[in-house]
């Protein structure tokens, strides 16, 4: 049936998807098979660290007790909840069972919140969508109203973001080749739009005469190869999955919402007063070099930090390590703050920005731990001081958030600080 035939194909591309993710972990997890893999919540949770920069607690065994997978799973639930993120029928022993439709709707609504609706929040918005709160936020109020009694993760997030990556093909690739693209369905079958899509951000990758003349196949084949080797794109989709009467949308838009992050940035020029739904794009292609190459400059960075801490080294040699780091990252700290100074007149930051700042404050955060780390490795009465600074520091970031005025700052510091001084007596009797 078709049902089935649409089950199969996501489950093989959010498969991919997630394992695109999943090796960018130390060390690097590998789903199989999605509905098995997800049962004890531990690829789920390893997942979530990797999109989000933070760490998660999990239980862990070669042989979990079903309680364990539970709970795992609810960790898991519990962190996307805390995100806003709108979860319909979904519970922790429905994806314990492995069943399908379950898992299906719990990846995609990971895909629609961590990729598609993070990179097209930064598309300039269509009049509709531009409101104060993000399309996520605006879930809630919808739903909590009429709960749908369809186990579905149908949201107006799904809507909104969809429609602004629609827009997006429509205006940057498809208009400037010729070409309708209707939908994240039939329009995708030729293999033509996923051209249009390369040629928009590298031309002369795509010889688009011969593209159009070619059969769908070899033209689907193409397109996703050359986004491979040359854009760095995962291949989350085949040929024959997309040349069907009726490709798959999520797996589509998926798959599409990739290449935002290579784009060229996008600025709203302005909108027709009588067509509100109608955005024209304006391409700055200049200026994009520096956030880009601080980017890779980041992701080198970790890379090499996450190496050396896994190597096995004495403490003084790894606290050497570690201020080697902690010196090159207070070089660049200057540098990248001011690149991540929103410069728009709306105060968001384009794609770009936001995507150093995501990496920054991932790498902020490794190096925090790793800190925390040593200092709780140094032999007592050492460790335990290490502790009760641990603790402060993490009191202290609670609060304090670099937009604050001073003034508020200074007190938020005396308080806690204050707060700590019973803790203090400890490293005076030490």
């Amino acid at each position: 049936s078709r049902k089935l035939q649409q089950e199969i194909v996501q489950k093989r591309t959010f498969t991919k998807w997630i394992n695109s993710h999943l090796a960018k972990r130390n060390p690097p997890m590998v789903v199989d098979d999605l509905f098995e893999d997800m049962k004890d919540g531990v690829k789920l949770l390893a997942l979530l660290e990797v999109l989000s920069g933070q760490k998660l607690p999990c239980e862990q065994g070669r042989h979990l007790k079903r309680i364990h997978s539970v709970a795992n799973i609810g960790t898991a639930l519990k962190f996307l909840e805390g995100r806003r993120i709108k979860l319909v029928n979904i519970n922790s022993t429905d994806i314990a069972d492995g069943r399908p439709s379950i898992v299906l709707g719990l990846v995609w609504t990971i895909i629609l919140y961590f990729q598609i609706e993070e990179l097209t929040s930064n598309l300039p918005q269509l009049q509709s969508l531009s409101s104060s709160t993000s399309s996520m936020d605006s879930v809630l109020s919808s739903e909590t109203a009429s709960p749908p009694n369809k186990r579905k993760v149908v949201t107006k997030a799904q809507g909104n973001a969809k429609k602004a990556l629609l827009k997006w093909v429509q205006y940057t690739a498809a208009k400037q080749v010729g070409i309708e693209v209707k939908d994240f369905g039939r329009s995708w079958r030729s293999g033509v739009a996923f051209h249009s899509v390369i040629h928009a951000i590298r031309p002369e990758l795509v010889d688009l005469e011969k593209v159009k003349g070619r059969p769908n196949r070899e033209n689907l084949e193409e397109a996703f190869t050359i986004a491979e080797t040359e854009l760095g794109i995962p291949r989350l989709l085949d040929p024959e999955d997309v040349d069907v009467d009726k490709p798959d949308e999520k797996s589509i838009m998926t798959y599409v919402a990739q290449f935002l992050k290579y784009y060229p940035d996008v600025h709203n020029t302005g909108t027709d007063e009588q067509e509100n739904d109608v955005v024209f794009f304006s391409f700055q292609r200049e200026d994009k070099l520096v956030p880009r190459e601080t980017k890779v400059w980041i992701e080198q960075f970790e890379r090499d930090m996450t190496r050396a801490q896994m190597t096995e080294a004495s403490l003084q040699d790894k606290y050497q390590s570690f201020k080697h780091f902690r010196v090159q990252y207070e070089m660049k700290r200057k540098q990248i703050e001011l690149l991540i100074q929103p410069q728009r007149r709306d105060g968001k930051l384009s794609l770009d920005q936001a995507l150093v700042k995501q990496a920054w404050d991932r790498v902020s955060s490794r190096l925090f731990d790793w800190h925390i780390q040593l200092d709780k490795s140094l032999p007592a009465p050492l460790g335990t001081i290490g502790s009760w600074l641990y603790r402060a520091e993490v009191a202290l970031q609670e609060e304090i958030t670099i937009q604050q005025v001073h003034e508020e700052t200074a007190n938020t510091i005396h308080r806690k600080l204050e707060q700590h001084k019973r803790r203090n007596t400890i490293c005076h009797k030490l």
